[in-house]
């Protein structure tokens, strides 16, 4: 989804008072949407879609027009800090193939559960490196494979022991326990 687009469909939720945007206090100019009560209450039915399209809309058309933003943004709301050591954790994303302005992503994780996600250098020692492809972290992210079937093709440098736990801290798809099924027309 462009940019653009996604700007109008979130005005047109926020008008429908399905969201509401909230200013970042740690950041100026930076927004975040957040789910309203009416939203909340539409909360089963796009689950229901999502467990509908994971097991039966074809993967590889989910691996198409891949965004960074949003696989971070999916990833950081879904990070599961327990398996991490105490204090702050950074974790360092290179996805090489990409333009240098989408290229390099942090997740910050704190104790307590807190986790930012920055698109520039935060300027704080990173504990792991993560470098792969935009598709092959996306198809992790979703539940199609894991971090283990695709040791060729992502390189995990620095703290071992975060890395021999990047499945489980990794946070997947809500969706991504649901098994694929083969659609009667395919």
């Amino acid at each position: 989804m462009s940019p653009t687009l996604l700007s109008q469909r979130l005005r047109e939720l926020e008008a429908a008072g399905v969201i509401e945007r909230r200013r970042l206090k740690s950041e100026k100019g930076v927004f975040e949407y957040h789910m309203t009560e009416s939203g909340k209450d539409l909360r089963a039915v796009v689950e229901a879609m999502g467990f509908w399209g994971q097991k039966w809309v074809e993967a590889r058309l989910s691996l198409k027009n891949l965004d960074p933003s949003l696989l971070m943004s999916d990833m950081r709301r879904n990070l599961n800090p327990s398996p991490l050591p105490d204090g702050r954790t950074v974790i360092q994303f290179l996805y090489h193939e990409l333009p240098a302005s989408k290229r390099s992503w942090w997740l910050v994780v704190e104790r307590q559960g807190d986790v930012d996600l920055c698109w520039s250098d935060p300027g704080i020692d990173v504990d792991l490196y993560v470098s792969t492809d935009l598709r092959t972290m996306t198809a992790i992210w979703m539940g199609l494979t894991t971090v283990e079937r695709e040791r060729e093709k992502v390189a995990l440098t620095g703290d071992r022991e975060i890395a021999s736990k990047m499945q489980k801290w990794l946070g997947l798809s809500p969706f991504a326990v649901e098994p694929k099924r083969v659609s009667a027309t395919a």
